[in-house]
């Protein structure tokens, strides 16, 4: 992971400033100019305020998630990295920033933690660690699966960034395996295989419901249509087909091409083949039922 350099800084200290949330360390300050008298008297006037050990901020400023993890991330220095929640929150999966920021520094690290910072001790793999706006963070998919591991609705966060097509199923299970056996992946794993058969299984279930509250009746699940290929559900009268394109089916190339398959087939004996995602299913009901009915009609 190329690191930026976390002392020399060729910016001058307002641009540095504006750059860092009104945050600095102490040699940053050192490397614009100011002697250590000087950042000194800057403290003593009130001008800047002592954040942790080696870091300051703007007096002025109003305190924000993004200063506390700033400067947390300047303590660590170039070793260390943001990690958990306090990573989401940078990385723009949540809005919802620890207290104490989630800090980590390699094994055999001595520092001791001041207040404000949850301090851990690990080798992070190199796969794992990335930089976002000049701070270092564990990547995506670590960061998702050690931030469902200790919210309290650790299962809601890890579907919700699965949804969105944040994170890719597949490779959160590689972020796992490369940490098996650390702090919380046991109980992230087992968020992680329940949400993806939840996402397959409840998209179907979902959409049931809709058709059910809308009236709509006649529907089939797993009809056979030759081949040994079933449709996930189907209107045999109407001779519409209706695929959900459920997480199983993005993570598994060969379940990708038999279904494109199935589906070529279907149209060419004259089906109607309509294709649907959580998305259109979860949040967009209404146009998901209206493409049904137009379907049905004709």
């Amino acid at each position: 992971m190329p690191a930026p350099s976390p002392v020399r800084s060729p910016v001058p200290l307002r641009d540095l400033l504006l750059a860092q949330d009104g945050v600095l360390s102490a040699a940053q300050a050192r490397a614009t100019g100011l002697s250590r008298q000087s950042v000194r008297r800057r403290v003593a006037r009130g001008e800047w305020v002592d954040l942790h050990p080696g870091v300051l901020a703007e007096a002025t400023r109003v305190p924000t998630a993004a200063m506390r993890v700033r400067a947390a991330a300047l303590w660590a220095g170039p070793s260390g990295l943001v990690h958990g929640s306090a990573a989401a929150c940078w990385s723009g999966m949540t809005d919802r920033c620890p207290r104490d920021v989630g800090v980590t520094l390699p094994r055999g690290t001595r520092r001791l933690a001041p207040g404000g910072i949850a301090l851990r001790r690990r080798d992070v793999p190199g796969p794992d660690r990335t930089w976002i706006r000049g701070v270092a963070v564990t990547a995506e998919h670590l960061t998702v699966l050690e931030t469902c591991a200790v919210l309290p609705d650790g299962a809601a966060f890890l579907d919700r960034v699965l949804q969105r097509r944040v994170v890719h199923p597949a490779l959160l299970h590689e972020a796992y395996c490369r940490n098996a056996g650390a702090h919380g992946m046991a109980a992230a794993h087992r968020l992680l295989v329940a949400a993806l058969d939840r996402a397959d299984s409840e998209l179907e279930r979902m959409l049931l419901r809709l058709l059910r509250a809308a009236g709509i009746g006649g529907v089939v699940r797993g009809l056979p249509v030759g081949g040994g290929r079933e449709v996930d559900l189907a209107f045999p009268a109407e001779r519409v087909a209706i695929e959900l394109d459920g997480w199983a089916w993005h993570t598994d190339p060969d379940r990708f091409r038999a279904d494109r398959a199935k589906g070529n087939a279907l149209v060419a004996q004259g089906w109607t083949l309509l294709r649907f995602t959580w998305h259109d299913v979860h949040d967009a009901p209404e146009g998901t039922l209206a493409a049904i009915r137009r379907a049905l009609r004709r």
